[in-house]
């Protein structure tokens, strides 16, 4: 019997079965019958049939998935479409105010989202690029149409050296003949120092004006540590390589105190002596002022000289007409941030010729390093080795301006970028860093071989130093967690630095043989780019943290200055009059941005940020000691800054 014919006669004999048992059953009253609905065997279709089946099901699933692909893709062109119609009729009217308002994070560069004016739920999270605010500050200052800068400052969330960047860039807006206005309700430290370059400011009747000093705050875990019963060892070179001692001690060391104080002061001078040069007052009177708590409200602040103008928002706006040759009647024309920047070609101003064959590679070197891949935050050696190698490999590239802003991370890591910049000088380019707010330890290291190095007054550099951290997590485990750890192993040594127990004085001994190689290594390649001996170099490393402006002084820069600066001293070096400008890494398109993988973790960054505000830091830091691998050269703490 062939197989068709076996699966229709079990068919016929369910049917049967299930009929018969219909007829049989018994019943009070003659009933209509039920109708028999036969049903075929899922085992009578054959075998191409299913075939058939499921693939032109799986063809119609395609299809589908294609409409509703093809339809969201349809819904974002238009809304690129709609976002570069806006762009075009945005058309900068004559005789207009450009108004900078930064009410986000400054960081030193900031993805495009062409959807930052929708509400897309976390695809909303902006920030500001400095390159961004340079180039639009940069152009404005070129820009007939544009006639002043109002400054509206509520909120601002930066380091000093990247306010430097800014006000040096708002200076050479001034130069241009062209007035700057700054208005606030109130007025923050940090605030205050980028509005203090302004013409004329203004601040709310019922405002406030800080001016408080600068602070340096650390956390210490030790009481924490000792609670847990975690035993931390640790190796290190350098006196002041100060990173491990929250997790040692309760307070600052004598040599940890003695870097802090100088670099609190260097820096809360440059601050006060930039305020008190634009103000026509003194040092001294901007300290009197600090430390006598001085303001008390809006009358003392202008009492003080520290504001010029006392009036809402709705006045100043008047203010501005008045200072534009307008009357009441005719419409103040301000031109928004993103607005003006949505109309430029970028860094226009920055860039001598679009059509120059000769090229300025400017590579950003942004966040911890740490070996291997590396994204928009964090430097990593595989990565930004890349491109530097892609910089220095392109003919037309004539010199490469390294921007760090760095606090530094893996020693190793850091090396192999040094390296990569060696390459590059060998291949005949010119090598200038220019430094953000922070390039030290690794940052430094990554920066001491080039031509010249550019450094803002108060970046935080230096920390020419590395160390190890290794906890001991043995005992928190038996007396927190009643877990015991026991081991079989084939050496010795085999269960070394797994943090299930403490180190043995010989591999105690081993790791700092390591320590002193590397630091070793770090002395001579700073020696070597600095012109320098290494027992000079010695003898200001140690792991200090200095100021850029102490760090002019000892030798470890060569300048102080923005990364426009940095930019022209590498043409000046290349020999380039017409050059065009390049940027590496690319900046992701939005669509990179959507689906990077990493969204999710800036997601929960921010959220925590949020939700800890000043404690941040402390969880920032634990985060980074406990993922730390192998030897760091890396800033002696997270210092978080009181501006």
């Amino acid at each position: 019997m062939n197989e068709e014919n076996m699966y229709n006669q079990s068919s016929e004999n369910q049917e049967n079965v299930f009929t018969n048992s219909e007829q049989e059953a018994p019943s009070e009253s003659p009933k209509p019958q039920p109708r028999v609905v036969k049903r075929k065997s899922s085992a009578t279709e054959s075998r191409s049939r299913k075939f058939w089946r499921v693939v032109l099901g799986s063809a119609l699933g395609f299809i589908l998935v294609n409409i509703v692909t093809s339809f969201l893709g349809i819904f974002i062109l238009l809304a690129i479409v709609g976002s570069s119609v806006k762009e075009s009729d945005t058309a900068i009217p004559d005789n207009a105010v450009l108004t900078l308002t930064f009410d986000a994070p400054i960081q030193e560069r900031a993805e495009d989202n062409p959807f930052s004016e929708l509400d897309l739920g976390r695809y909303n999270r902006n920030f500001i690029g400095l390159d961004d605010i340079l180039n639009v500050i940069n152009n404005a200052a070129e820009d007939s149409k544009i006639k002043g800068i109002s400054l509206n400052i509520q909120q601002l969330s930066a380091a000093p050296a990247t306010l430097s960047e800014i006000r040096d860039a708002l200076i050479h807006f001034k130069e241009s003949g062209k007035f700057i206005w700054a208005y606030s309700d109130n007025y923050s430290q940090s605030n205050y120092y980028l509005a203090s370059i302004a013409d004329m400011i203004c601040l709310n009747p019922q405002g406030e004006v800080d001016i408080h000093g600068l602070a340096f705050q650390t956390m210490f875990y030790k009481g924490l540590i000792d609670k847990l019963d975690v035993g931390i060892q640790v190796v290190k070179c350098g006196k002041y390589k100060s990173a491990v001692e929250p997790y040692l001690m309760d307070k600052m060391s004598d040599a940890n105190r003695e870097q802090m104080d100088r670099l609190v002061q260097s820096l809360w001078g440059k601050i006060k002596d930039d305020i008190a040069e634009s103000r026509n007052l003194t040092p001294n009177d901007i300290d009197s002022i600090a430390n006598n708590l001085l303001i008390s409200d809006a009358n003392d602040a202008k009492k003080l000289g520290l504001i010029d103008h006392l009036a809402y928002q709705q006045e100043y706006k008047k203010m501005l007409k008045k200072q534009l040759g307008l009357n009441d009647e005719e419409t103040l024309n301000l031109v928004a941030y993103n607005d003006y920047k949505k109309s430029i070609t970028p860094n226009l101003t920055s860039t001598l010729s679009l059509n120059s064959k000769d090229k300025i590679a400017v590579i950003y070197a942004v966040g911890s390093i740490i070996d291997g891949k590396g994204n928009m935050t964090t430097i990593g050696s595989e990565t930004l080795s890349r491109e530097i190698r892609r910089a220095y490999k392109d003919k037309d590239v004539k010199a490469i301006v390294l921007r760090v802003n760095s606090p530094g991370g893996s020693a190793l890591a850091s090396d192999i970028i040094w390296s990569e910049i060696e390459n590059a000088k060998a291949a005949g380019k010119k090598v200038v860093t220019s430094m953000g707010d922070y390039a030290a330890s690794g940052g430094y290291y990554i920066s001491c071989n080039s031509d010249i190095i550019v450094a803002q007054p108060n970046t935080l550099t230096g920390s020419i130093g590395v160390f190890g951290l290794f906890p001991n997590l043995q005992e928190c485990f038996k007396n927190k967690l009643g877990i015991t750890i026991d081991v079989a192993k084939s050496n010795d040594h085999a269960d070394a630095y797994t943090g299930m127990r403490a180190m043995t004085e010989e591999e105690y001994q081993h790791m700092q043989n390591s320590v002193n190689i590397i630091y070793s290594t770090f002395l001579n390649r700073v020696a070597g780019g600095r012109n320098m001996t290494v027992a000079q170099v010695d003898s200001i490393g140690q792991g200090r943290v200095w100021s850029g402006m102490d760090a002019l002084e000892i030798g470890l820069v060569d300048q102080l200055g923005t990364i426009d600066d940095a930019i022209i001293e590498a043409a000046k070096l290349a020999g380039c009059e017409q050059y065009e400008i390049v940027y590496y890494p690319k900046k992701q398109t939005w669509y990179e941005t959507l689906l990077n993988s990493n969204d999710k973790n800036k997601d929960i960054a921010m959220a925590m940020r949020n939700e800890l505000g000043k404690l941040y830091p402390a969880y920032e830091t634990m985060k980074q000691i406990t993922s730390m691998k192998g030897i760091q050269a890396r800033l002696p703490m997270e210092i978080e800054i009181d501006f």
